[in-house]
């Protein structure tokens, strides 16, 4: 059995490298739902193993709903990865949260359409429990882990994440504000249902970089805009990174690892064949094979 790999960064807008990362590896990853979004670099930071994987790729050429999520989410569990952490760019929808803050969000609401969300189906039918779509100990690993970093970080906050590639209409804005959403983005969605799928401990480290377009004085968010502010704080996004990998939270006992367990209705050995090799690094914990 490989070495695990306890951690596995996304990075997003601006994220594109983990400068730290020693004897990197290119991985490339075949699976059923095609190649993921870019080689996967392994290396070691701060002596712990640590995956790397652009989201949009490493020239930015795949749209939020345009990301191979589940050929993502199954070549890191292949792998042996245990954590997810991704990085993401974000609009405010509150005063409080200023362009250049840092937001660990709790809640998700999901404004998606269109992009398969599921490992599940063609086989095998599964539910899992996401009334709490981020892993609690990661997310208090990374407050921990942004502390002095040298901008203010937010402990929770409700995340909305859009379709795309547009950003939103005021009205549509200020919809999401009388919802009691904190922040807008376009990525966290599925990606936060595949890693409890996976049965990966996943949070997210949110990058403020603008007010969406509901603000009354200042300007309605670009793309110009969303990359001025990503380039001032993705080396603090770095930073972040690399101190979580020194103060990582165990696994033992978090409902993350385990989360199938109650997902599953169907007994094991009704799993058909070709759903077990399908989803063989998803189910092998589940179906107690090695991985």
């Amino acid at each position: 059995m490989a070495e695990a790999i306890p951690l596995a960064v996304i990075g997003g807008s601006g994220f594109y490298d983990m400068p730290g990362l020693e004897a990197v590896e290119e991985v490339e990853v075949e699976t059923p739902f095609g190649p993921p979004s870019d080689r996967i670099r392994i290396g070691r930071l701060a002596g712990c193993r640590v995956a790397f994987l652009a989201r949009h790729g490493r020239h930015h050429t795949i749209l939020p709903s345009e990301i191979p999520q589940r050929a993502n989410f199954w070549a890191l569990k292949k792998l042996g990865v245990e954590r997810v952490l991704a990085v993401s760019a974000v609009g405010s929808l509150r005063q409080e949260l200023a362009p250049g803050h840092l937001v660990v969000p709790s809640q998700l609401i999901d404004r998606t359409w269109g992009r398969p969300s599921t490992f599940f189906g063609e086989g095998i039918v599964g539910h899992i429990g996401f009334a709490e779509p981020f892993c609690e100990r990661m997310r208090g690993a990374l407050l921990k882990a942004t502390k002095g970093v040298g901008v203010r970080v937010h402990d929770g906050g409700v995340y909305v994440v859009m379709q795309g590639p547009a950003f939103s209409t005021r009205a549509e804005s200020e919809l999401h504000r009388a919802w009691g959403a904190d922040l807008i983005g376009m990525t966290a969605l599925p990606e936060a249902k595949l890693a409890r799928e996976a049965e990966l401990c996943y949070a997210t480290l949110a990058c403020v970089t603008d007010y969406d377009c509901w603000h009354e004085t200042e300007e309605a968010v670009t793309a110009a805009t969303v990359f001025e502010t990503l380039r001032r704080n993705v080396a603090v996004s770095q930073e972040a990174v690399r101190r979580l990998v020194e103060a990582l939270p165990p696994r033992e006992g978090c409902a993350c690892a385990t989360a199938l367990d109650a997902a599953i209705v169907a007994p094991r050995e009704a799993v058909p064949a070709m759903v077990r090799e399908r989803l063989g690094p998803i189910l092998a914990r589940w179906l107690g094979v090695g991985r």
